[in-house]
């Protein structure tokens, strides 16, 4: 069966704008293909279907890249696998904040806790912290509109951080027993 042609519009037009970002990434050793680009769009495709979103205008894509190209935890052996997850993890996390959150509020926050609490990890953003937040905004928490502040996760995290001056002190403890 032929692909229907706005579908086949929309998937050019997002592999354009995906490989436009390779002017910003370069920057950060990170380039595209044309092949890794359609595959981005592919995947972004099938992502808004699954999650029964639908998107007007630019790509939420680009935005993506370029707030995450800069990342101490992205390189090119996982760049591409990195930017379907991300895309994944933004479109179920709009759908679970209620659209409450705006698009730039989502990716802010998902690169904040990408670098400082997730370390890269992307199963840690999606299942820990995303997940902990959203419940925040369900619950009818708007702490976040209107504020460049980072760290409004940390309001919500219910997990113990490893503080290394405690660890060192507990160290010399036991040491000098």
């Amino acid at each position: 069966m032929a692909e229907n042609w706005l579908i086949s519009w929309q998937r050019e037009n997002i592999t354009d704008q995906v490989l436009q970002t390779n002017r910003h990434s370069q920057k950060f050793g990170l380039v595209l293909s044309e092949q890794e680009a359609n595959l981005i769009a592919q995947e972004s495709r099938r992502t808004l279907q699954e999650q029964m979103r639908v998107e007007f205008g630019p790509s939420i894509t680009p935005k993506i890249i370029y707030e995450f190209c800069n990342s101490a935890y992205l390189n090119q052996n996982n760049f591409v696998n990195s930017i379907i997850r991300l895309q994944e993890i933004f479109y179920l996390y709009k759908n679970e904040m209620q659209d409450e959150i705006t698009d730039d509020e989502l990716i802010r926050l998902m690169k904040e806790q990408f670098e400082n609490l997730c370390f890269g990890d992307l199963d840690y953003l999606e299942n820990t912290c995303l997940y902990n937040f959203a419940q925040a905004i369900r619950a009818g928490y708007n702490g976040y509109q209107n504020s460049a502040e980072p760290g409004e996760y940390a309001k919500f995290d219910e997990v113990q951080r490893w503080d290394y001056n405690l660890y060192l002190q507990a160290l010399q403890d036991i040491c000098w027993r």
